[in-house]
């Protein structure tokens, strides 16, 4: 009996002619960049170094496209952006030592975020393997034990004949639900032998899919047909599964309101009369959502910012789809459903009853109202003002990409991102600098649309050196650099902790004549102005920089005083 998984392709017999003849000049990194192109890869990210000059000299015989920008850490968040918008695994080239070390920070901000980054890394000559003391250049005794903590997946190679089998396994972690970053190392030696080793032409790493479990899909189901309060959380797993639709679908099914967390913005539609927007950092939504008899979380783990800093308790029956089995009931007890977003929804859509809820729609009206009024005696008019400014000149269909900055904390509970995965930030890792180096690697992604980075300058200072990439690659990327000459939030934090600041102020370069040495246009806004200073400047070809001298607030915390529920 021939079953279809034991039938195996013969090889043409062109294909057995280059296999015995291959061509000649080739080494260890050929296999690398050749591997790549065979899993479909068109692009890579990286910083070449020492031990890695082996896969650089091999890019330039292939036909990728290699964009390199001046920082580790910033290629790592270029790489984790074009991962995002393509849903590709990103290749990310970088060198041993502290070349890799310095990727650590975005590769967190990766495996937060569920990022699909293929980081491949050199390592120290195969002899200086094994933690002893040789005295190579960037030695390290276990180079891959400071990344097993981040990645979803460690890949180390020893032979030239395991590094297409290790890419493709890499690559299919990277893929699989949940995405996420994963490490590949290979020693300089073995990218640096001529190789006789075939050239490889073919590469099968499909990611391997997560069905939910049909009998907790019927209970699920069965729970929400019968609530009579039931709310959604929507997460980033629903914008990463491309989940959206479903999502409405559903919401719609059972009248069910819906607020979306930081990292799933976008997954419904800001404006939907079941639309309870996003914000989570407000005890009327905290309560809300803890009267809700079902709640039902999407791709979200319910952590720091989805639970208003874990003072959410919910009272009802919680269902949690979630792919990530580690954060399956990790905060809450629930019905957990280990499974991808998008498959999970649809077999509720297929089991679940309609269940018709007129008042629903009001409900969601008298919330938006509280929390509109509870803003309203803040008198915070500048910074809703500025978001309104960038929403008004931000092309419909443009990503943005923000740093950890007071105007993204904003943007987080009240920026609508007009549809899934156009907004993104750092807010999984919440490391400072990810806003502009993400944004070039959207733009390398899809430069056919202007795309919108945002930073104070304390984070603009982390990657103020990529307006030199920008500038070298054409970037359509319009940098935002809300200039209050310190760390803003931080600024916030310990006035309201300690009464004063400590060492949050900075002495500050001029960012305009900073970014017209780099050749890139730049201006100075005000908020008036704003708007259209935006608009003008992501409708020029390349990049530019838009400065806006402004001293923002934060809004009133509610997760410190429970009594605040009482206002508005």
């Amino acid at each position: 009996m021939t079953h279809d998984h034991d039938l195996v392709l013969r090889p043409t017999e062109a294909q057995i002619s280059a296999a015995l003849n291959p061509p000649p000049g080739r080494i260890g990194g050929d296999l690398v960049v050749e591997t790549l192109a065979a899993l479909g890869t068109t692009t890579v990210f990286g910083l070449p170094g020492q031990h890695a000059l082996g896969m650089f000299d091999a890019l330039r015989r292939s036909s990728l496209r290699y964009v390199g920008l001046r920082v580790e850490n910033n290629a790592g968040f270029a790489a984790d952006a074009y991962g995002r918008v393509t849903g590709e695994a990103a290749p990310l080239l970088l060198s041993t030592g502290p070349g890799a070390l310095t990727s650590l920070p975005a590769l967190q901000e990766a495996a937060a975020a569920s990022a699909p980054v293929l980081a491949i890394s050199s390592q120290v000559p195969t002899a200086g393997l094994g933690g002893g003391r040789h005295g190579y250049l960037h030695e390290l005794p276990d180079q891959a034990a400071s990344f097993r903590g981040v990645v979803k997946s460690v890949h180390t190679v020893r032979t030239q004949s395991q590094i297409p089998s290790a890419i493709e396994a890499a690559w299919k972690s990277a893929l699989s639900a949940p995405p996420g970053p994963v490490w590949v190392e290979i020693p300089q030696d073995v990218l640096l032998a001529e190789t006789t080793i075939p050239v490889v032409t073919g590469g099968d790493a499909f990611p391997e899919e997560l069905p939910p479990r049909p009998e907790l899909t019927a209970v699920a189901a069965d729970l929400l047909s019968r609530a009579a309060r039931p709310a959604i959380i929507a997460g980033g797993g629903v914008v990463r599964a491309d989940a959206s639709r479903k999502l409405r679908q559903l919401a719609e099914r059972i009248n069910a309101p819906v607020v979306t967390t930081p990292g799933g913005k976008g997954a419904f539609p800001w404006t939907h009369p079941l639309s309870l927007q996003s914000w989570l950092e407000d005890r009327h939504t905290t309560d809300f959502l803890e009267d809700a008899d079902v709640l039902l979380v999407v791709g979200s783990g319910l952590g720091e910012l989805s639970s208003n800093y874990h003072t959410f308790k919910p009272r009802g029956r919680v269902v949690q789809i979630e792919a990530d089995l580690g954060k399956l009931e990790s905060n809450h007890p629930a019905l957990g459903i280990h499974a991808d977003a998008r498959l999970a929804l649809q077999a509720l859509l297929e089991t679940v009853s309609v269940r018709e809820d007129a008042e629903a729609p009001e409900r969601v009206r008298t919330l938006l109202t509280k929390v509109a009024d509870r803003l309203a005696a803040q008198e915070l008019t500048l910074e809703q003002g500025l978001l309104s400014s960038i929403r008004r000149a931000l092309p419909a269909d443009s990503p943005s990409f923000w740093d950890m900055t007071i105007l993204a904390y904003w943007a987080w509970s009240a920026f609508d991102a007009m549809g899934p995965g156009h907004m993104h930030s750092a807010q999984g890792a919440g490391g400072l600098g990810y806003g502009f180096p993400a944004a070039l690697g959207a733009a390398v992604a899809d430069p056919t649309r202007p795309v919108l980075a945002v930073s104070g300058d304390g984070g603009a200072l982390y990657s103020i050196a990529e307006l030199a990439t920008a500038r070298q690659y054409e970037l359509p990327v319009t940098w935002l650099i809300v200039d209050d000459g310190g760390y803003g939030i931080l600024r916030e934090y310990l006035t309201d902790a300690f009464g004063e600041t400590t060492a949050t102020e900075l002495v500050r370069p001029d960012y305009v004549a900073l970014a017209e040495s780099f050749g890139v246009p730049a201006t100075r806004t005000s908020p008036e102005t704003l708007a259209a200073d935006l608009r003008n400047a992501l409708a020029t070809p390349g990049p530019s920089v838009v400065v806006l001298p402004a001293l923002l607030r934060m809004f009133a915390p509610t997760h410190l005083d429970q009594n605040i529920r009482t206002v508005g």
